[in-house]
């Protein structure tokens, strides 16, 4: 996909590709939506943002999710949400959007959708395009 994909509540969904062409050019800031936990056991994107939408253990709300957000998205600059499957991203898209950022949600998140054995990381997602990412 070459181009962003309109979407309701938010600015659109781009690819894996086209969001780390924005973000390596400086037209994005590209925020990483898991977990601290995801990040370091799953791995993660080198100078992305780690900004949890929800925090570990339990799943609730990060209270300084909003405010951190708009710390790191300097005006006039796409912020470009990425989360394991693109399921986080898109509520955290909504949200950035309501905050007054171009928000896009990245498709296929960092690990991708399950393949017929129920694993991430075979079929789609950042990881999996051999874009920048590290573990440990």
């Amino acid at each position: 996909m070459h181009a962003a994909r309109p979407a309701t509540g938010y600015a659109g969904d781009v690819s894996p590709q086209l969001a780390c062409q924005w973000w390596q050019s400086g037209q994005a800031v590209l925020v990483d939506v898991r977990t601290d936990a995801e990040r370091e056991w799953v791995g993660f994107v080198p100078e992305a943002v780690p900004l949890a939408w929800k925090q570990w253990p339990g799943m609730a709300m990060n209270a300084a999710f909003d405010e951190a957000l708009k710390a790191a998205v300097p005006p006039g600059k796409k912020v470009v949400l990425l989360c394991r499957s693109g399921v986080r991203s898109i509520a955290a898209a909504k949200r950035a959007t309501e905050l007054g950022l171009e928000a896009y949600n990245i498709l296929e998140g960092f690990e991708g959708d399950p393949d017929p054995h129920a694993q991430r990381g075979h079929k789609g997602g950042w990881r999996f395009h051999s874009l920048p990412w590290r573990q440990g």
